[in-house]
């Protein structure tokens, strides 16, 4: 690390140091074949993802809880000279996958685009330093590359988040280099081309579709991996714990005895709401506005533990997650708290073993 800070210090590390080591270990045992300027195998990089033992007893965690053979696809791709479109629903892992996706295949995963209704041509292309452009003129000294550029003079993986939120002509700046793999520079009469290894993995949120929506062009020029929520409340759960635990500890949390029972009630609220029926499939319940991601069941369930740890007596309850859970499902003031008040009388207040919460989420509401 720089500056004497270490990565223990560091308030979330990227993922290819926080992995360094299992990262290391896979390109040890490694014998599969690898794409130029990759540091692992396709097959590698699935069981980084995925996770597994090694021949040398080496446990590698699991990044991604669902459908290997969507792990595959995405990888596929990546080997490939298409570049990779993770679509889905808020809170369905599509940045994690690809920021671990990139740690594993180029060995950083900084080289990044956030996309917003501001994104300028330039942070997709490049831009210019303007104290040396107006002194110099045109030069390669005054030129400043993009995250994109650099991935291909490097033959590296670029990232692209939420896609669709770029305005529909800086969008089309990708066109050419998808499409190409080169990226004229007119001011210098040169172009960059990409080295082997280059390509993009892209995010975009399903409900933001005709915000910007991607042109056919551009839409052709990616492979479209649609990464679904959770399917079942175990696989939920995993996850929710896993991340919990991984978050916790980088914040410095105690680990509490009794979050699994939280954390099963919290991952069924949101299934509930999210589906519109009760788990056993007899009741129809109101949905929320709101998506009630797998991600912000982890945000509850670690916010809940701040509030066991430093203001409760150390055991993850009702009365900690019951606010948390409300914050996220009250969106829309007026509608929502109709939906969740009738969702507590209808359903939470016939579960016998659920009046605890029940009170805790009643009382939250005055």
């Amino acid at each position: 690390m720089t500056d004497g800070i270490t990565e223990e210090q560091l308030l979330r590390p990227h993922a290819e140091q926080l992995f360094a080591d299992e990262l290391a270990a896979l390109a040890r045992h490694d014998t599969g074949t690898r794409p130029s300027s990759w540091l692992l195998s396709p097959s590698a990089v699935v069981t980084y993802l995925l996770g597994g033992e090694l021949d040398d007893g080496t446990v590698i965690t699991p990044k991604y809880i669902g459908p290997r053979r969507l792990m595959e696809v995405a990888v596929a791709t990546l080997a490939t000279d298409r570049a990779l479109l993770l679509l889905g629903v808020p809170g369905t892992a599509k940045t994690w996958v690809s920021e671990h996706l990139s740690a594993a295949i180029s060995g950083t995963s900084t080289l990044l685009v956030q996309g917003t209704a501001g994104t300028p041509e330039e942070a997709i292309r490049y831009g210019w330093n303007y104290a040396r452009l107006i002194a110099e003129g045109p030069s390669t000294a005054a030129l400043v590359p993009s995250p994109v550029m650099i991935a291909m003079q490097q033959g590296k993986i670029a990232r692209l988040e939420e896609l669709t939120r770029i305005p529909s002509d800086v969008q089309d700046a990708l066109i050419t280099i998808l499409s190409e793999k080169t990226l004229p520079i007119p001011e210098l009469g040169m172009e960059v081309q990409a080295v082997k290894g280059f390509s993009v993995i892209a995010t975009a949120n399903d409900r933001d579709r005709g915000v910007n929506d991607l042109s056919s062009a551009l839409r052709r020029r990616f492979n479209t991996v649609v990464l679904p929520l959770p399917a079942t409340a175990d696989e939920e759960v995993a996850i929710v714990t896993q991340r919990v635990a991984a978050l916790g500890a980088s914040l410095d949390l105690p680990a509490l005895p009794s979050a699994a029972e939280e954390i099963r009630r919290v991952v069924t609220v949101f299934r509930e709401l999210r589906s519109g029926v009760t788990e056993d499939g007899r009741a129809k319940v109101k949905q929320p506005s709101g998506t009630l991601s797998t991600a912000e069941a982890i945000s509850v369930i670690t916010h809940g533990i701040a509030m066991s740890a430093h203001f409760g007596d150390g055991m993850l309850r009702a009365a900690d997650v019951a606010a948390g859970i409300q914050g996220a499902v009250i969106k829309d003031p007026a509608a929502d708290a109709v939906v969740w008040t009738e969702y507590l009388e209808s359903v939470v207040r016939e579960r016998q073993d659920w009046s605890d919460f029940y009170r805790a989420a009643r009382g939250a509401l005055r």
